[in-house]
């Protein structure tokens, strides 16, 4: 009976495409949850308050409390939770997914969708996609653990759930499918598992457009190019120009971030100052607002003036940064679109002016823009260019869109080596885009290997004592040598003394700082794996010490090749990573 039943069973690569399938669906719900929710918030909340605020006069000076009031909500969240709600989540989504198991809690959707919802539903500056992408990730979790799965293929379910996530939110499902390909598995895949991406992009797709229609995010003019020859060049050219602003907009961000971190105020506090900052900044200039994608249709389809597009630009890093840097909760991913298209619409005018008979209006670059800036400040061109013609449906805006992308990403990443999200990667010596396995390396600290019950010796013991201790020691064959203080002066090997063993006065007579290297090489606790290995490789070593530090060389450990290697590979199975599965790049 068992083996009849199996026929009737799906295979694994069925199963896949049923819960892929699963996964999208419940991601497109969760996409209708999450958008709904801040819409509850801006109809009941903002827009209330701000009918107030538009009579005018001194009625102005009350904007402030509306963004103010989404963070005081924030609080008991805040609280109940900590370090679950405030700032900006995106960093440690991927900190969880590449190098830590990918176990996502079930009320992180929650807890995501009602701190977003209170943040940008009220007027604050962020956006929604990275946090829809981070619930889609988290059901794709939940139904990895359902299932048991190893660590690799959680890592595709939560993927599949990412897309699912964004190609609902934007109706792109080719633009879903490479976010999570570029930026949450960080641009490798397993070709088998590829397919899972594909159908949850598609299925949370179909749910969306049900629910409602087929409308773009942006309503774009139709696209076209009034002479090749002349504007080809020139989306070269604000490919640069964006590339650099991307470069600035990390920068402002995490330098905000760092600034608010590091001030004394309360951390319950801080959301509520950012928040009256992006106020009172928003009551001159109320773009700013939100996600901003009314003001991002007008730039397209309209043609506001140049200062003050221009101004939105540098405005909406600083109103961002603030938001997020001082504890609202959102993601950046609408706010680089914003940025984008307040880009390339002040080049569109400047090289329109200049060149009105052979160039199309603002709106045109305001459009490319969008998707350039996106894959500067991400380092995600795929995604950008798929999201711009999804978004169109106009071919022919894909040369403009591909090299303005493709330029602004190699600028940015020229003049910075990480995007938005891989600053504090960097920040603690973690390449997360090197692969997985250097990854896990880099991630592991010495100091949870290394092995604290040492041997010493003093410098002026004699030989013989040095091999009544190498009799006692079992596997180890190399001893710090110290002096009075207990400060490590060398290091003692058996290879350093075997030329004695023959010879009894010298065994008697020399003094294990004789014999001993003085050319000490070291690690300190705080060192990662991946250094340590690399110094093992390089000097041939199979021990090496473990100093307090550079300056301090008090040995607190002794750290072993063997040591490094059986970390690595419980790290492995602890995150069911496979040795034999063969990444492909796709950036």
């Amino acid at each position: 009976m068992k083996i009849r039943a199996k026929k009737f069973l799906p295979g694994e690569n069925s199963l896949m495409v049923i819960i892929a399938s699963c996964i999208g669906l419940a991601a497109g719900l969760a996409n209708i949850a999450f958008r709904s929710t801040t819409e509850l918030v801006h109809t009941f909340i903002f827009e209330p308050a701000y009918a107030i605020v538009s009579q005018g006069g001194w009625h102005i000076l009350l904007l402030p409390l509306i963004p103010m009031t989404g963070m005081i909500l924030l609080i008991p969240l805040s609280l109940l939770f900590p370090g679950e709600v405030n700032g900006y989540g995106f960093t440690k989504f991927l900190r969880k997914v590449n190098l830590q198991g990918g176990y996502i809690t079930f009320r992180t959707i929650l807890l995501r969708t009602i701190s977003c919802a209170l943040t940008i539903g009220t007027g604050n500056s962020a956006g929604v996609e990275g946090p829809i992408a981070q619930v889609g990730g988290a059901l794709g979790s939940q139904v990895g653990r359902f299932f048991r799965v190893s660590g690799d293929r959680m890592k595709v379910y939560i993927a599949a759930g990412c897309a699912g996530g964004i190609a609902a939110m934007f109706n792109a499902p080719i633009a879903g499918m490479f976010f999570a390909s570029e930026i949450v598995l960080l641009g490798t895949y397993e070709i088998a598992s590829f397919s899972a991406l594909v159908i949850s992009s598609a299925m949370a797709t179909v749910l969306s457009r049900a629910y409602y229609g087929a409308n773009p995010a942006f309503p774009i003019a139709e696209f076209h190019l009034v002479n090749p020859l002349a504007e080809i060049p020139l989306y070269m050219i604000m490919g640069v120009w964006v590339g650099v602003l991307a470069v600035l907009h990390i920068w402002v961000f995490y330098q905000v971030r760092d600034r608010f971190a590091a001030h004394a105020m309360h951390s319950q506090l801080k959301p509520i100052f950012g928040a009256f900052l992006v106020g009172v900044s928003a009551m001159v200039f109320p773009q700013i607002m939100g996600d901003g994608y009314h003001f991002i249709n007008e730039v397209l389809n309209d043609n506001p003036a140049m200062w003050l597009v221009t101004a939105l630009i540098f405005l909406k890093i600083a109103a961002t940064a603030i938001t997020l840097g001082s504890g609202g909760s959102g993601g950046v991913f609408a706010p680089a679109l914003f940025i984008g298209a307040m880009s390339g619409g002040s080049f569109g005018w400047l090289v329109h002016t200049l060149f009105p008979s052979v160039t199309a209006p603002p709106g045109a670059y305001a459009a490319v823009g969008i998707g350039a800036f996106l894959a500067a400040s991400t380092h995600a061109p795929l995604t950008a260019i798929f999201l711009l013609f999804e978004m169109t449906g106009d071919s022919s805006i894909i040369i403009p869109i591909m090299l303005s992308s493709i330029i602004g990403t190699v600028v940015s990443a020229r003049l910075s080596h990480d995007s938005i999200d891989t600053v504090d990667f960097s920040r603690e010596g973690i390449d997360i885009s090197e692969g997985r396995e250097t990854a896990i390396m880099r991630s592991i600290k010495v100091g949870r290997v290394m092995n604290e019950d040492v041997d010493f010796i003093s410098e002026y013991a004699n030989v013989d004592q040095l091999l009544h201790i190498f009799s006692q020691a079992g596997d180890s064959f190399y001893f710090p040598v110290i002096n009075e203080t207990g400060t490590m002066t060398g290091i003692v090997s058996l290879q350093d003394v075997k030329n004695l063993l023959h010879d009894e006065t010298l065994r008697c007579s020399a003094t294990v700082g004789q014999v001993c290297a003085r050319k000490v090489v070291f690690i300190t606790a705080e060192d990662t794996l991946y250094s340590a290995i690399t110094l093992f490789d390089r000097k041939g070593f199979d021990e090496i010490p473990v100093v307090e530090s550079a300056e301090s060389l008090w040995v607190v450990g002794m750290l072993k090749r063997r040591d490094v290697i059986n970390a690595y590979n419980a790290e492995v199975l602890k995150r069911g990573i496979s040795e034999r599965s063969c990444p492909v790049k796709v950036s």
